[in-house]
């Protein structure tokens, strides 16, 4: 089966009723955790920018503190899995200071992390390609903005 372009979903939403609408996206809702996370952060958290930042940051608290250490692979798999839903967080929310705040916090937990980054050299690699990321995520912001998150990643 071939799917439809955005647009041809589009206009064919348009001449949906609403009820027809809801029953679509709660069907929608049911096939992919993907689809229901991003309905929730839609319906519910899209509102209250700030407290969607503190959600995921606690998320990434706890995912860290799982993190298997006992040898360098497993602790790349598991950096790479926190990162990977990090930017997951990120796809839902499409805000640029958002993307921001998380990627920094996500490089200040890698920074203090126990054993050290530096002695393993992908996890390094991620690290500093993270920085870069965000140098070049914070050259598109608000000149205030840029100010302010250039100070944060010259501590790294």
């Amino acid at each position: 089966m071939k799917s439809a372009t955005v647009r041809e979903i589009k206009k064919e939403l348009q001449e949906r009723s609403p009820k027809e609408i809801l029953e679509l996206c709660l069907r929608l809702s049911r096939f992919k955790k993907e689809n229901k996370e991003l309905l929730t952060y839609l319906l519910f958290e899209a509102s209250d920018e700030a407290t969607y930042i503190e959600s995921v940051k606690e998320e990434i608290d706890e995912k860290f503190e799982k993190v298997n250490r006992k040898s360098p692979y497993f602790v790349k798999k598991s950096i790479r899995t926190i990162l990977n839903h990090t930017k997951k967080y990120i796809r839902y929310s499409q805000n640029k200071e958002t993307e921001l705040e998380l990627l920094i916090y996500f490089i200040q937990k890698l920074k203090s992390f126990q054993p050290s980054i530096h002695r393993n050299r992908k996890v390094e690699t991620i690290y500093l390609r993270l920085i870069q990321e965000c140098k070049k995520k914070t050259a598109l912001l608000h000149e205030d903005l840029q100010y302010d998150y250039y100070r944060e990643l010259e501590e790294f």
